[in-house]
């Protein structure tokens, strides 16, 4: 059985979309639904069974694996950079995630689990994923130390090396729209788009980056998945891992991709940034793609162009926008 922590999730479902286009449904989704729309990114998928995550932590903490586990895909976490209970991150996103992993790793299970690019801060120290770097990284944000405690303390614990901790950059596309806030851009733009014919982006406050002008590095979410399968199956690659395209693009970029996949006119309107974040916004991420490759993954990336149509016209133009196993 693989289990998939976060399996209602934006990554975490497209994760099982990706087992069960290996002909794999042998899974058990943990999640935490309650009220939410998360529920929604199950329907059109295949797995086994669902557990709550409280109940599937007593269950991991005793002796003994119930579950024949051969792989876990943890993904499961509270994404909001926004979120202020540093005490509630802690546990629920560094604590639990230390016990899955001991829990794989006395099991002989291959255990993935999700950091995060806000590990890196403001990139000061650049964007490598090398394990002599890790001590130096400042995250801007309760989310980003959250992620980046688990890094130190896996290091620490010297199994950094046996697991694989992949630090996402921009991640978008479908299974994204329970998320609020923090859906991607693009899922914003084409609902401001198709409402009111623009759309709008933050201003920059760096004379070095115009408005529009700050860099990401996206990244499309069957790129994501076809790697996290991959490193399912080579459990020899190991480490604290980027999961980009290394290639860093614009706001401005991203808007005119998602207009041109709609097939409109470039109408964007620039808006002040609150001033909460001002301080914690990086205005460039560009993951360091060496590691990845020279650990055997040779397949390419979407170009950004490309993701965005593929999202657009094969998702949000859609009745049903979500990933369909039946479909591929």
């Amino acid at each position: 059985m693989y289990i998939v922590t976060g399996g209602a999730g934006f990554i975490g479902s497209a994760m099982i979309w990706k087992l069960n286009q290996m002909g794999i449904d042998d899974i058990l989704v943990v999640d935490n639904l309650a009220s939410t729309e998360k529920w929604k990114n199950l329907v059109n998928l295949r797995y086994t069974d669902y557990l709550h995550r409280d109940r599937f932590l007593k269950m991991v903490a005793g002796e003994g694996d119930p579950f024949g586990v051969k792989g876990i895909v943890h993904m499961g976490a509270c994404s909001s950079t926004t979120e202020k209970d540093a005490d509630f991150l802690m546990e629920n996103n560094t604590r639990y995630t230390q016990v899955l992993c001991r829990f794989a790793l006395s099991h002989g299970a291959r255990f993935l689990n999700a950091s995060s690019a806000a590990t890196y801060g403001g990139g000061e120290h650049g964007f490598k994923d090398d394990h002599a770097g890790l001590h130096m990284l400042k995250p801007l944000n309760m989310y980003g130390y959250s992620k980046h405690l688990f890094d130190l303390w896996a290091q620490r614990a010297g199994v950094l090396d046996q697991i694989a901790s992949i630090k996402f950059f921009n991640v978008f596309g479908p299974n994204e729209y329970h998320k609020g806030d923090m859906r991607s851009v693009i899922c914003k733009a084409h609902k401001q788009i198709l409402e009111h014919g623009q759309m709008r982006l933050f201003r920059s406050y760096r004379k070095e980056y115009q408005d529009g002008g700050q860099m990401r590095d996206f990244v499309y979410i069957k790129d994501c998945v076809d790697i996290l399968w991959w490193l399912l199956e080579h459990p020899e690659a190991g480490g604290v891992i980027n999961v980009g395209t290394g290639i860093a693009r614009t706001w401005n970029d991203l808007a005119k991709s998602v207009f041109m996949a709609m097939g409109k006119k470039p109408d964007i309107e620039y808006i002040n940034m609150p001033e909460s974040i001002r301080d914690k916004y990086q205005y460039l991420t560009r993951a360091e793609m060496g590691k990845l490759r020279a650990l055997g993954y040779t397949a390419p990336f979407s170009t950004l162009e490309d993701a965005v149509k593929d999202y657009v016209t094969g998702y949000l133009d859609k009745d049903d926008a979500y990933l369909d196993s039946r479909i591929g």
